[in-house]
């Protein structure tokens, strides 16, 4: 690249050298005019000039002379290279001409008469003529040459009537000093033209140099009849032989290999062929080559050559070895299109596959159809087990699936958990009902990974083209909200796509934006309910509810809103807010009076949420203890001991816990050995299966009255709405009550209402 670098800065030089050289080339014209001018002069002049005048100006011309030619051999000896300064010492040489010539035309001019002053004019014109030729490829000698001998002509020419001649002189003058520059620009636009040339021509040599001893590629060449001559080493190295076998043989014959035997050639090598048959150029061929029992992969270039009368010689080109890049790029397109872990076609994969499968079935009925899986309890295997466990789950996930798909059925992974089946062609109303059974009863099967015996599920949401969607894009959001409510009736389950499907999902989605707009413009508000003493009545606390009433919509059930909250992520700040505002609230209220609050999952697994409820308590002033947080089991689900720390840290502060709807989702005992709740409360479904005598309701409210009471733990019935009822949950133990039967949820002024107003002491 040193070398690249100094060809191209050495182009100006090249032209610099030009110029001079052309202008060398001509000078001994330049002085011997200059000789025989002064010659003429002493001829023609001497009678009326002095000889004093004359040999002084002779001595002039004679030490110009001397100074240039001495600066033009210094010049040339100088060995360390030219610069624009040389250009400039040369254009001094002509600038001392031109004084010398300007003073003979001003001297001769005062002495002579109009007749030898024509005759002074011609060997001027003469001299002029050959210094222009002599500098012409040089502009700025030129113009150094020229322009006093121009201003010479005026001092000679300065008479009245001399007034034609000096137009005539000073025009010809200008025209030699015009023609030297439309010379010299040619000159220069040639011979850069030609260096250009040269430069190009050493460039393209170094590069293949550097080509040969350095690259990884390799030269070929082949005669008119398609036989390798001039066998580079690097190309023989290449194929694992000797230069010398290769000489001489057939190309296609030693690209073929094995396959020269028996005909089978592969595509590229039959395209490399056509080539060389029809002598045209090709560039970038990829084939596979056998060399030693080992296929790789060539990239070949090439181009016909023809001698100077056009016969054509053969091929020359130039070929690499491109194996690496084409395993690399068949990974690559494996990998974009088929999903690393499990091998099944990944997401664009599928796309494809349902955009082909819909474009075959347009105008049938059924079309295609597109089944979407969910796995079921995936998520708490991942977070109980580790991602790795998960990974080779979802690997013999796969394998079931592939089992499950018959061969003119199309299968693939979404992403996560989440896989999908195409059927190009349902033959019958029951095909896809009878696949989602069978892939619901397949991955439902235990699995064995590792020591571990797993058992997951699978939901399937499916949709039918064209009544589902016309296009792949609608037919995958009609399979996903029929997966949404498979998951929503609890998993396990196939749904398919109904059109009210679609307006639930609108509705959700305009409820969730309505909820967030709520949530920006305080739209929200807290209402409390009443938690009294079952023996006596006495009021013990309230639990805060949060509450929604929208502008144009009025009153929105918490049924409605809370899930939508939970899906959209927004249940944490609008827990925090209820935290805040009750919080705020409460600390009105008398200092034996607690405040429950609810918290979600997400709140409590969320890094901050301990900080909230610290900044909400310090905020309001209000006492810890008497503060208490409501979770449900779910925030066991996945035996995520993040929560259990936070938890711990919660009681740590004085806050008391209380575990919400106990009995009605996992139902699992361990975690309350684990974390020291002060209330348990009892789901108002068993209070109304009480009620009723239901045997299993009686018997789950004294199971979890005697647990409470043996880890000394407190008990609340909720949902207590008739005498019958409180006598009940009375008899069976509870400590605590929560009902209508005491309040409805209320208004904070109403429930400042419920405590005793304090007494004035009398003065006096």
């Amino acid at each position: 690249m040193m070398g690249l670098c100094t060809i191209l800065e050495d182009g100006g030089i090249r032209v610099l050298e030009a110029q001079l050289r052309s202008a060398d080339s001509v000078a001994i014209l330049r002085h011997g005019m200059n000789i025989c001018g002064m010659l003429f002069l002493w001829q023609v002049f001497s009678h009326c000039c002095s000889p004093f005048l004359l040999g002084g100006w002779s001595l002039a011309l004679i030490a110009a002379t001397s100074i240039t030619l001495l600066l033009d051999r210094q010049r040339r000896a100088n060995d360390i290279g030219l610069s624009p300064a040389d250009l400039r010492r040369h254009a001094l040489g002509g600038l001392l001409h031109g004084l010398v010539w300007a003073a003979c035309m001003v001297l001769v001019s005062q002495s002579g008469q109009t007749e030898e002053l024509v005759a002074l004019w011609t060997i001027i014109s003469c001299i002029m003529v050959c210094g222009a030729i002599s500098y012409a490829a040089t502009p700025l000698s030129a113009t150094a040459y020229l322009l006093p001998c121009i201003l010479g002509l005026f001092a000679m020419f300065d008479e009245g009537g001399q007034l034609p001649l000096r137009a005539l002189a000073t025009s010809y003058a200008l025209s030699l000093l015009c023609g030297c520059f439309i010379y010299a620009r040619t000159f220069a636009r040639q011979h850069s033209t030609t260096v250009q040339l040269a430069e190009k021509s050493e460039v393209v040599s170094l590069l293949l140099r550097e080509y040969e001893g350095g690259g990884s590629d390799w030269l070929w060449q082949t005669d008119a009849l398609r036989r390798i001559n001039g066998v580079s080493s690097r190309f023989a190295e290449t194929m694992g032989m000797e230069p010398g076998q290769l000489e001489g043989a057939p190309l296609v014959q030693i690209l073929a290999g094995s396959g020269w035997d028996d005909g089978r050639f592969a595509a590229g090598l039959h395209s490399l062929a056509d080539h060389l048959k029809r002598r045209e150029s090709f560039s970038n061929l990829v084939l596979p080559v056998e060399i030693q029992g080992q296929w790789r992969w060539w990239e070949l270039s090439a181009s016909p050559r023809h001698d100077e009368n056009g016969i054509f010689q053969g091929f020359r080109g130039v070929g690499s070895d491109v194996t690496a890049q084409r395993e690399s790029a068949d990974k690559i397109a494996q990998l974009a299109r088929f999903d690393p872990l499990t091998g099944l076609p990944n997401r664009s994969h599928l796309r494809e596959v349902l955009d082909q499968a819909m474009d075959a079935s347009k105008g049938r009925s059924p079309g295609c159809g597109f089944l979407m899986i969910d796995l079921d309890r995936f998520k708490s295997i991942n977070d109980t087990l580790g991602h790795q466990t998960g990974d080779k789950l979802l690997s013999q996930v796969a394998r079931r699936m592939r089992q499950v798909c018959d061969a003119d059925i199309f299968c693939g992974r979404i992403g996560g958990d989440e896989f999908a089946v195409i059927i190009p062609h349902v033959a019958d109303s029951a095909a896809i009902p009878r696949l989602s059974s069978a892939i619901i009863g397949a991955l439902s099967m235990p699995y064995q990974v590792g020591q571990h015996m797993l058992h997951v599920g699978a939901s399937v949401g499916s949709a039918l083209s064209p009544m589902d969607g016309r296009d792949s894009e609608a037919l995958i959001r009609s399979a996903d909200l029929a997966l949404y409510r498979a998951k929503d009736e609890g998993g396990g389950v196939h749904c398919a796509y109904e059109p009210r499907l679609h307006a639930q999902a609108e509705e959700r989605r305009q409820l969730e934006l309505a909820l967030r707009e709520a949530l920006e413009k305080d739209q929200l508000h807290v209402l409390y309910q009443p938690v009294v003493d079952a023996e006596h009545g006495a009021v013990l606390g309230f639990e805060a509810l949060v509450r929604w009433t929208h502008p144009q919509l009025g009153a929105i059930s918490p049924v409605k809103f809370v899930p939508v909250a939970e899906e959209a992520r927004l249940i944490a700040p609008i827990g925090e807010w209820v935290l805040r505002t009750a919080c705020m609230e409460a600390v009105t209220w008398p200092d034996d009076i607690r405040i429950a609050v609810n918290v979600s999952a997400e709140q409590l697994t969320h890094p901050s949420f301990v900080a909230a409820v610290v900044s909400a308590l310090a905020q309001s002033g209000l006492d810890a203890r008497r503060l208490e947080l409501e979770v449900t089991e779910s925030v066991f689900m996945n035996e995520d001991a993040g929560a259990l720390k936070v938890l711990d840290q919660l009681l740590s502060l004085g806050i008391q816990l209380s575990l919400d709807d106990f009995g009605t989702g996992y139902s699992s005992l361990g975690y309350l050995s684990r974390t020291r709740f002060n209330t348990i409360k009892i789901d108002r479904s068993f209070v109304v299966g009480a009620s009723k005598n239901t045997a299993e309701s009686l018997a789950i409210i004294r199971a979890v009255v005697t647990l409470a009471d043996s880890l000394g733990m407190s008990t609340t019935a909720e949902g207590v709405e008739t005498e019958a009822e409180l006598q009940m949950v009375r008899r069976l133990g509870c400590k605590k009550v929560q009902g209508y039967y005491f309040g409805r949820p209320m208004l904070p002024q109403d429930a400042a209402r419920l405590f005793p107003k304090p007494q004035r002491v009398a003065i006096g």
